[in-house]
């Protein structure tokens, strides 16, 4: 086939994968109509229609089924051969797409990709934050960052950032002079507490331990949010206790908008993992990108 055919070819899959023009889209950094219209070029091309769109999904049928399940490995080695060709440049070029919480794109990332990107100047880092757990290899994405307890058990993980992290609680100075301090985690059943949902409309207990013991109470309050920034202002303000990573609280902690709240019960839990699929050729750009973390943690890189 023709150049122009291939491309198609990789766009039918991608949004196939994805089952989104939109999700499909801003993982390649491209427009959802660029998409649909290879996506129908192919079809018209074909003769036959490989996706059932409506308003809120999309699907293959059972041709675009079939030709997805023959054409993700021919792909993947035109890839693998493209790719090879990296092998002979002093620093690969490329993209890298990664999938990683909210807390590691914020707290945890930034270093680690700027001293990447000056060390490998050909390659693009594209990364997508959000806090749900998908298959990324599926969407799309060359890795995914995630804590131990989210892994799937068959793929590669490699330490990433911090190695040892903190639930934190804490309340404006205010509003523990007008409701008093909890002197233990089931005491905030009665006070106000700002909760965190996820997009995927769940929001955890609050957990804490302290010599062995592990409390979990699911709190109420005036505000649920998806959005860090809005909380944090929300406790600065007075409004309730709030409970995130260490990270998001210990900036209010030092400008002392916040104190700490039930400090002796806080709980540590293992820093976040990069995570890709086993197999026998990695993507250039992801393959400079586990060996640079792999000598970071042998303390041989530096921040750029």
């Amino acid at each position: 086939m023709a150049q122009a055919d291939l491309a198609d070819l990789d766009a039918f899959a991608a949004v196939a994968r994805a089952r989104s023009f939109r999700g499909a889209a801003a993982v390649r950094g491209v427009s959802p109509s660029s998409l649909s219209e290879a996506v129908r070029r192919l079809e018209g091309r074909l003769g036959v229609r490989l996706l059932n769109r409506t308003t809120r999904s999309v699907t293959p049928t059972e041709a675009g089924t079939r030709l997805l399940e023959r054409l993700g490995p021919a792909l993947g080695e035109v890839a693998a051969a493209l790719d090879a060709v990296n092998s002979f440049r002093d620093s690969p070029t490329g993209t890298l797409r990664l999938n990683v919480p909210s807390i590691v794109a914020r707290c945890v990332l930034p270093p680690i990709a700027c001293a990447f990107l000056a060390r490998h100047p050909g390659i693009t880092l594209e990364v997508v934050a959000e806090d749900g757990f998908l298959d990324v290899l599926a969407a799309g994405f060359d890795a995914g960052v995630r804590y131990d307890e989210r892994l799937e058990q068959d793929m590669i993980a490699v330490p990433i950032g911090p190695r040892v992290q903190r639930f934190v609680c804490g309340a404006a100075p205010a509003y523990l002079a007008a409701r008093g301090a909890p002197q233990h985690p089931r005491d905030l059943l009665e006070h106000a507490c700002i909760r965190h949902r996820f997009a995927s409309g769940m929001a955890l207990p609050w957990e804490f331990e302290r010599d062995g013991e592990v409390v979990r109470i699911s709190p109420k309050g005036p505000l649920v949010a998806s959005a860090i920034d809005l909380e944090l202002a929300a406790a600065e303000g007075g409004l309730g206790v709030i409970t995130s990573f260490e990270e998001f609280l210990a900036p209010a902690f030092s400008r002392g908008t916040l104190v700490p709240v039930l400090a002796d019960w806080w709980q540590s839990f293992s820093g976040p993992f990069l995570y890709y699929a086993g197999r026998d050729h990695l993507p250039a750009p992801l393959r400079a990108f586990v060996a640079f973390l792999r000598e970071r943690a042998r303390g041989g890189a530096t921040s750029a």
